[in-house]
């Protein structure tokens, strides 16, 4: 993996995405790799704020436009606080969603504007663009199912969009694969219907790196099932 690598990782709720760069976290760490595991939104201070209020699920009469700005507000702390900072060090950075996530989520679930989205793209992002996106692809009703069994385990409320329906996630998911397709060179869609040890050997084939041997601990005991 060459030093600054930035890989992006995508996919509708329920896909695995936490649980897979937990496993790449673990791996790269026993492998002495500098790197950096950052989420959207989060990943800084006024980051985890907004995310708070993005995804309670007591959050109510949130506009999509004021939802877009807000994950765009996160977006830019990240950038300036931590990623860009981790890049400049050589250090391999893991970002669990980035700025497609708004084309899928804001664009093509809420219907907003596309050339809205990405005019804000250039504005906050400008040539911070992902070298490699993971697209973990799984169907909606599955995705949904693992989400919110996993949401009701937790302490704490992040399932504002775990409520939402199937229409929406099905729209969503569509508008990922077209943005793959049209930037195939960026994206690479795995699967994310199958076992977890499975869709982590294909990552670590991505990324030229030897994949961990074991399934992961129980949640609590290190690496996390989680399925974000």
């Amino acid at each position: 993996m060459k030093p600054g690598l930035f890989v992006s990782f995508e996919g509708i709720e329920g896909c695995g995405k936490t649980t897979q760069i937990e496993l790449l976290d673990r791996l790269l760490a026993t492998r002495v790799v500098p790197h950096l595991v950052t989420r959207e939104p989060g990943g800084t201070a006024v980051g985890d704020g907004i995310r708070q209020i993005l995804l309670d699920s007591e959050t109510i009469g949130l506009t999509p436009a004021a939802e877009l700005l807000l994950f765009y507000a996160s977006r830019s702390q990240n950038l300036t606080e931590r990623i860009r900072p981790a890049r400049a060090r050589g250090e391999v950075v893991l970002c669990d969603r980035f700025f497609d996530a708004s084309v899928a989520y804001q664009g093509y679930g809420r219907g907003l504007p596309l050339d809205l989205i990405h005019s804000l793209t250039e504005l906050v992002c400008a040539e911070d663009l992902p070298d490699l996106t993971i697209l973990l692809d799984i169907h909606p009703e599955i995705g949904l199912s693992r989400a919110r069994a996993r949401n009701a385990s937790r302490s704490r409320d992040e399932g504002r969009f775990e409520a939402l329906d199937l229409e929406f996630y099905s729209r969503v998911r569509a508008g990922y694969l077209e943005l793959a397709a049209r930037e195939a060179g960026r994206f690479r869609v795995i699967a994310a219907d199958r076992g977890i040890l499975e869709v982590h050997r294909e990552l670590c084939h991505l990324l030229e790196i030897e994949p961990v041997e074991s399934e992961p601990r129980p949640e609590g005991q290190g690496v996390k099932r989680g399925s974000d």
